[in-house]
């Protein structure tokens, strides 16, 4: 078991305050992060979560890291990244206002957020914006622990690879908090390609797969991933493998190996691919949780395929038989 993986023997033991700030992970994974501030994490890399949305999830790690009598608050510093607003491309929510809903005078919830995570500012670093804005691209730090909630999008995902996963060292601790996302297809096939220099701690805790680095990650793996230099048949390859090491998560709610099927299909319908991405998610139609809860995204795919396949020009009878004539 990894060091990490007896974290999960303790998860029933974790009472987190009522009160804690709104978030959007589970309970699990609140409990999770708890832990691994107070029974993991020293401070002495960098501490580091992207997209920190409303607070709850900042709040149970820092509770956490002021528990640990390995955490020295005087000299650790926690980092939240985030946009801390509302409105197109954040992916954020009302519900991270305190009142539950965007005031009239602005969209920004940031003065929210440090009102909930008052006890913590003292070792808590705010940094509000976008995060190629906010990141230092200079900053050489090595990272102990990276939470990751923000990688929507491939442009954000690439940031996150070329100025924080490239700080990765034996020993790093690393969240993946969308891994039960299909539409996110790069978190998938990144981590296949990572599987040589990680141990991954157990089953994914609800949403979220942990893992820690054990060897060092070569530049040539980080180039190929933030480039996105991976054919389709690599990336499908690469899924394939992270589907060989986990099947459900630790409550045995969420069928990651059908999950990472369908992130298949989405990996093909990024390349432009979409018969091919229509074809691997259709045999999905009959997975009870899938068509249960991506319904939207089996009518994503299949309206792009039905598009492909109307612009595709029809080829007659005629022609094929005129073809088959001419090839003898």
């Amino acid at each position: 078991m990894t060091k990490l993986g007896r974290l999960y023997s303790q998860l029933d033991g974790v009472h987190l305050p009522d009160n804690l700030p709104y978030s959007q992970v589970s309970s699990w994974e609140l409990r999770f992060l708890y832990l691994l501030g107070r029974r993991h994490l020293t401070g002495r890399g960098r501490l580091v979560e992207l997209g920190s949305g409303g607070g709850g999830s900042t709040y149970a790690l820092a509770l956490g890291l002021r528990h640990s009598p390995l955490f020295d608050e005087r000299t650790g510093r926690l980092h939240a990244y985030d946009f801390f607003h509302v409105g197109k491309g954040t992916f954020a929510t009302e519900k991270f206002f305190t009142s539950g809903a965007k005031p009239q005078d602005g969209n920004s919830f940031l003065d929210d957020f440090r009102a909930r995570l008052e006890p913590f500012l003292p070792f808590l670093e705010i940094h509000a914006g976008d995060i190629w804005q906010t990141s230092d691209p200079a900053d050489l730090s090595p990272i102990e622990f990276l939470h990751i909630d923000i990688a929507k999008t491939p442009r954000v995902f690439r940031c996150v690879t070329e100025r924080f996963l490239t700080r990765l060292g034996p020993g790093s601790v690393v969240l993946h908090q969308d891994f039960a996302g299909p539409r996110l297809p790069w978190l998938h096939h990144s981590t296949g390609a990572l599987l040589p220099y990680i141990e991954i701690a157990g089953p994914p805790i609800r949403s979220t797969l942990a893992f820690e680095v054990t060897r060092p990650i070569p530049e040539d793996v980080l180039r190929r991933i933030a480039e996105d230099d991976h054919t389709l048949d690599e990336k499908l390859a690469l899924i394939t493998a992270v589907q060989e090491q986990i099947d459900r998560d630790h409550t045995g709610g969420i069928p990651f190996r059908s999950v990472l099927e369908l992130a298949k299909a989405y990996a093909a319908h990024h390349a432009g691919e979409h018969r091919r991405a229509w074809s691997l998610a259709k045999p999905l139609l009959s997975d009870e949780y899938l068509a249960r809860t991506r319904a939207d995204h089996f009518e994503q795919l299949r309206r792009a395929y039905e598009a492909e396949r109307a612009a595709t020009p029809r080829v007659s009878a005629v022609t094929r038989l005129r073809r088959l004539v001419g090839k003898r």
